[in-house]
């Protein structure tokens, strides 16, 4: 028997708490095999959470206290609005951004810079970036579960269907599409700030680290762009192609010039008559500028 929504958000909020008691582990909740596993054992994450230096555990607490409050919040809500749709994202991912940020800071290994506030939009957009790549390519599987999971914001899917489930009906393709479009270029803002945060690290482990997952959210976004399969199956990068990028990314270099390879592919197949065709292409100009910019002053 699952737990009720209620019992959920109290579990939720006060999550954070259970860092600081020995022991606690916690029964009967989570939707996959892992998850249970996780929570069941969680007594050794407190063990090895409590062995971190202080400065370390403050920041994945306060993280940790964010994200179950926000993720308690939309347990009853809904993502309705494009707003709505940052601020899930926020919770879920954004703020991973940000945690990690302050530990690169406090870590020594980074410029103290990445622990101030004025990190936090680009830590957040990083997590967006990624997020929203990952939404959009799973629609069917989350559509598909019981009961359905709908992150697509009803403010721009209601502007193409009066069910965001018909999306999946051949009939509806051009539509379906179309939307789709519409979150890939709203996705992609966040691309241009990716490759400012990126341009920020010093460090190789961390520039390995943050660079992969974003390069190949950049190669999913243009697998995925106009391309009516994701209703149809779950679209996923070759596993050859994957070891390339997670092999070649060890550069400033590497990383502008997969972002300027994937934004001219997509350039090259922007639907004219698509509502965010204009913003589409405008986006795309100014990420290209930005790594050519990069490209040429930088050496390696």
């Amino acid at each position: 028997m699952k737990p009720k929504i209620e019992d959920k958000v109290r579990e939720l909020s006060s999550f954070a708490k259970h860092l600081r008691e020995p022991g606690w582990n916690i029964r009967g909740y989570g939707d996959k095999k892992e998850e249970i596993a996780l929570l069941e054992g969680f007594e050794n994450v407190i063990e090895v959470f409590q062995s971190l230096k202080p400065a370390y555990q403050e920041v994945i607490a306060d993280i940790c206290q964010k994200m179950g409050d926000g993720m308690a919040e939309f347990l009853t809500k809904k993502v309705n609005t494009k707003k709505d749709y940052d601020l899930y994202c926020h919770y879920v991912a954004g703020l991973v951004g940000d945690g990690l940020s302050r530990l690169f800071g406090h870590s020594s290994l980074e410029d103290p810079k990445f622990k101030d506030p004025s990190m936090a939009y680009l830590s957040n957009s990083l997590g967006l970036f990624l997020q929203k790549t990952n939404i959009i390519r799973d629609y069917l599987e989350d559509i598909s579960d019981t009961p359905p999971r709908i992150f697509w914001p009803k403010e721009i899917w209601s502007q193409y269907t009066n069910d965001i489930h018909d999306f999946k009906l051949w009939t509806n393709r051009t539509k379906a599409v179309g939307c789709l479009n519409e979150l890939v270029s709203d996705a992609l803002k966040h691309a241009i700030d990716a490759v400012d945060y990126i341009s920020l690290i010093s460090d190789r482990s961390i520039f390995n680290f943050v660079a992969i997952p974003q390069v190949m959210a950049m190669a999913t976004l243009e697998l995925v762009y106009d391309n009516h399969d994701v209703f149809r199956y779950q679209v996923k990068i070759r596993k050859g192609e994957a070891l390339q990028l997670i092999t070649s990314c060890s550069t400033m270099k590497s990383v502008c010039q997969y972002f300027l390879q994937f934004s001219n592919k997509i350039e090259s197949r922007i639907n004219s008559s698509d509502k965010c065709a204009k913003q589409l292409g405008e986006t795309l100009s100014i990420l290209k500028k930005k790594c050519t910019e990069i490209l040429n002053t930088t050496r390696a």
